[in-house]
């Protein structure tokens, strides 16, 4: 039976996930292929990347998808996407870049963000004024050098002759969307993250874009994520080893379809996401910021959706740092070194298997040991570029079974004092979907849910929650369901955990005394890292 199946990509800052799903009474993967592309980071701050390796990489996946999973471009009825955020893609009027992309990550334009807003009497780092205006109309302020509008002012100043021949400023996803179908569009969160849309006229304001010094006919209209743009063009199908005139849909940024693809999509849903970055994130129905703790509800995918968002720069990073740090002999000081994959009887497909075996070995709480999952600083509920990782509390007995522990349980932790604090402006749910690598552990799964004392529920895939969330686009475009909200009845729960009163009892008390550690150490680590 033909339209059956949505393709979905999902284009993060290190390589693309390409995905086959089948639509049926629920979300199924068929199959998914990933590439890498390059990050080109500059002395000056600059990060780039190229939007033909972008495109050459979604080429090869998606011949590698078809190839996997048999299924019949014919069968394909729609192409959606989720996205990396925050990008600067400046095309001419064929939708062909003019120059690279600039990366979310870039922070070159110190000298535009000071001229722009950062002068005068200032909060948060913003002039008062313009900070002022700046959040009445969208929510937002553009304080930080990593915002795009000072890349976009950047290329302004010291590119005049590429800038001349700018046609729209798009963001990552909408650059495939316009290669792939012509239209020149953004969807409502990637306008959100421009900081130069109006939330309650639904439109890029001319008010910012005067303030800031943007042409506000760079700009593009504005579409919905669950929107059909348009549809596939020849050259591009063809390139791609798909049929003409597949419906493509505005898809949206990872932080506004992880939830979706979690199925934790109606007002009130709570999901955690552990990937490289971790986030606590619940869906209101406004416009809601807490400056003290650094959350803010972000735009959705969906008309009247917000995210209430809370992130940890560094979560899975945790993990791997615990694997290339503690678990591997990295200097060779064992006479035999082996890869535990090795012999065994195949008994692990990974060495995160072996990890998670040895750490469940290991009783709540680590032996007293508590890890702070600072590694690159902290956003919220504090904001401190200077905070770092640390164990505390070791003593003679602690090994590196302990220390593993308490690297999951630090995250967890975190994750729970995130829910404390959203829970001072908003309720947050009972139930928490829980997706991202993280969620593939059984082991970091129970640990989760005995520190919050809640149940945890996992999904088919978690690490595939946002080509997922995507896939609900186009389910809701083919008639599928209604509303975003339904997504969860595609998205069903494959595993549940609930809390262990004994182990919950453990991490109480030593709950406490994490949250104590920031404070207890500030002034240290601005000693150390300031």
């Amino acid at each position: 039976m033909a339209g059956q199946y949505a393709l979905c990509y999902d284009i993060g800052t290190t390589g693309v996930k390409t995905c086959i799903f089948e639509l049926a009474d629920s979300i199924r993967l068929t199959a998914a292929a990933s590439e890498g592309y390059a990050l080109y980071v500059l002395p000056d701050g600059g990060a780039e990347q190229d939007p033909e390796e972008w495109w050459s990489a979604m080429c090869h996946t998606t011949a590698r998808v078809l190839e996997k999973s048999g299924v019949d471009p014919h069968d394909i009825c729609g192409i959606s996407f989720c996205a990396q955020g925050q990008g600067v893609v400046l095309v001419d009027k064929d939708a062909k870049p003019v120059r690279r992309a600039m990366s979310y990550m870039d922070q070159r334009a110190r000298e535009e963000l000071k001229k722009g807003i950062a002068y005068g009497p200032q909060i948060a780092g913003a002039n008062v004024p313009k900070l002022l205006k700046s959040l009445k109309i969208t929510g937002a302020v553009a304080a930080s050098v990593k915002d795009p509008v000072w890349k976009y002012k950047w290329v302004e100043a010291h590119e005049p002759d590429v800038f001349a021949r700018v046609h729209k400023w798009l963001d990552v996803k909408e650059y495939f969307i316009a290669r792939m179908t012509g239209v020149f569009c953004m969807t409502p969160d990637s306008a959100f993250g421009t900081e130069l849309y109006d939330l309650k006229k639904k439109c890029f304001s001319p008010e910012m874009c005067k303030m800031l010094g943007v042409k506000i006919d760079h700009l593009p209209q504005i579409l919905p994520c669950y929107g059909k743009i348009g549809q596939l063009k020849t050259e591009p199908a063809a390139e791609l080893g798909l049929c003409e005139g597949i419906d493509v849909y505005g898809g949206g940024m990872d932080a506004a379809l992880i939830g979706v693809g979690a199925g934790s999509a109606a007002q009130g849903d709570t999901h955690i996401y552990n990937g490289t970055s971790g986030w606590v994130s619940t869906v209101v129905d406004r416009s809601l910021v807490d400056a003290s703790a650094m959350i803010a509800a972000i735009t959705g995918a969906e008309d009247g959706v917000y995210n209430y968002f809370a992130e940890l720069e560094t979560a899975g990073k945790c993990l791997e740092w615990v694997k290339d740090h503690l678990a591997l002999d990295e200097i060779g000081i064992y006479l035999d070194k082996k890869h535990i994959t090795d012999g065994y009887e195949k008994k692990y497909t990974s060495l995160y298997d072996y990890m998670s075996e040895v750490i469940d070995a290991v009783p709540a709480g680590a032996g007293g040991v508590i890890f702070t999952p600072w590694l690159h600083g902290n956003r919220c509920p504090f904001e401190d570029p200077n905070a770092r990782g640390m164990f505390f509390n070791i003593s003679l007995e602690t090994g590196k079974s302990e220390m593993m522990r308490a690297v999951i349980e630090g995250v967890c932790y975190h994750m729970r004092w995130f829910l404390e604090t959203e829970e001072k402006k908003i309720k947050t749910s009972e139930k928490i979907r829980f997706v991202g690598g993280g969620a593939l552990s059984d082991v970091t799964c129970q640990i989760l849910s005995d520190v919050l004392g809640r149940t945890v529920e996992t999904v088919d895939g978690p690490q595939n929650v946002g080509a997922m969330g995507a896939a609900v686009l186009v389910a809701m475009g083919v008639g599928k369901i209604s509303h975003i909200a339904e997504a969860k009845k595609l998205i069903p729960v494959t595993k549940t955990f609930t809390p262990n009163a004994a182990n919950k009892a453990v991490y109480d008390k030593t709950f406490a005394v994490y949250k104590n550690l920031y404070a207890a150490n500030k002034k240290n680590f601005a000693a150390l890292n300031g």
